[in-house]
């Protein structure tokens, strides 16, 4: 898009598209989508009056008695970046290892789960792909020292009804409300999150629930007061956008860099790094169309060496603009053109919850770039790609 187009080509806030005619957001492409965006604040707050219900509880209780030696997170896809995103916060809860594999990886080589069984978690939004399927027959059949814990949004997906009796096996549904109808994945992957961080018994905690409130109310907050600075950063000349995130924050980095890899049907190009892992080599990257969007931790000693890379940046003028995410940004990492959104009053008392935030921010730079583009965020691949992974053959055996 030339300087001129950019200058005349109009950009619609949240509450214009929202506001628009049904018929149109269908004609447009974005009804699910933009739907399925602004419903999270209040699905977060829905999914954590569940993980309070006492049968629910119980539930999870039960598939973590005894405790496990090993918790294995399991998805693909976006379900994996889930994954990525529990793990950290998970081990600190449970005390013992917690390990994102992806499903395709169990299904291809079973060797990569921990040898002495523990609990795999099944992460899914529809339970349909062929790899969730998969790889719980396999593991049923040949790994009886593994228990199973499924957490999806689809009540009538295989991952809920397929395996009702089968021994070793729970399900765990969340609001319907979260099960996407959109090709891309967004208030159904914050859910997952969210059920799967509180699988340690946090959404017992004092305070956790007031957590959940305060998150919903800064996303909320964003989504009002942010989203049209967003909207024109994504309209800018930005061609590769580079997501950066610590520990947790790197699975949100990873969700962030597919949804603006799908909802743009590739032409904008995208990469996951750790803050500290730009330095050995994916720094020669950045040039003047990349848009840097930085996951800050609310560890001040993890940030510490955050702002030290972003500053770094612009000793040497890389990249073009920024948007930072986080609560309590340092003024002195925000350039004149950058966009930070501030979680102000988040107090978030662990790693987990503002990773819902940082994602939901990705989410809204993608669907802005997309329709930037042209393109429809609910089907944004043009048939390349469907909601539901097409099923494909599963092969006998695999590397045990």
């Amino acid at each position: 898009m030339s300087i001129l187009e950019r200058k005349t080509k109009s950009i619609d806030s949240f509450a214009v598209l929202e506001a628009a005619a049904p018929a149109v957001q269908r004609e447009r492409g974005y009804a699910d989508t933009l739907r399925e965006i602004l419903q999270q604040p209040a699905t977060w707050q829905a999914t954590a009056a569940r993980l309070r219900e006492p049968s629910v509880r119980a539930q999870l209780q039960a598939v973590l008695t005894p405790r496990p030696a090993y918790v294995v997170l399991t998805g693909s896809g976006s379900s994996i970046y889930a994954g990525e995103c529990i793990a950290p916060d998970l081990q600190q809860t449970l005390g013992v290892p917690v390990l994102a594999i992806p499903a395709g990886t169990l299904l291809t080589h079973r060797r990569a789960l921990p040898p002495g069984g523990g609990l795999l978690v099944s992460i899914a939004r529809s339970g349909d792909s062929p790899e969730s399927a998969g790889v719980v027959d396999q593991l049923l059949a040949h790994a009886p020292e593994w228990n199973h814990l499924a957490i999806t949004c689809n009540a009538d997906g295989k991952l809920a009804t397929q395996y009702r009796d089968a021994p070793r096996y729970a399900a765990l549904v969340l609001d319907e409300r979260t099960n996407d109808r959109s090709l891309v994945m967004t208030s159904s992957f914050t859910n997952l999150v969210l059920a799967g961080s509180a699988l340690g018994g946090r959404a017992d905690e004092a305070g956790w629930q007031d957590g959940v409130k305060r998150l919903a109310g800064c996303v909320q907050q964003v989504f009002e007061h942010r989203s049209d600075a967003l909207a024109a950063i994504a309209y800018r000349d930005v061609d590769q956008v580079v997501y950066l995130g610590s520990g947790g924050a790197l699975g949100a980095a990873h969700e962030a860099a597919l949804k603006m890899l799908e909802m743009t049907g590739g032409r904008v190009t995208t990469m996951a790094e750790t803050f500290l892992g730009l330095r050995h080599g994916p720094m020669s990257s950045l040039d003047e169309n990349t848009l840097v969007v930085a996951y800050l931790s609310p560890d001040p000693a993890v940030r510490a060496y955050e702002y030290d890379l972003l500053r770094e940046l612009t000793r040497k003028r890389l990249g073009m603009v920024r948007v930072l995410v986080g609560e309590g940004i340092a003024g002195d990492v925000i350039g004149a053109q950058d966009v930070a959104v501030d979680l102000q009053g988040l107090h978030a008392a662990d790693d987990a919850l503002p990773l819902l935030a940082d994602v939901a921010v990705g989410q809204v730079l993608a669907f802005f770039r997309c329709l930037a583009l042209g393109g429809k965020p609910d089907a944004p691949a043009q048939g390349v790609l469907t909601r539901v992974v097409e099923a494909f053959a599963l092969h006998a055996g695999g590397a045990a």
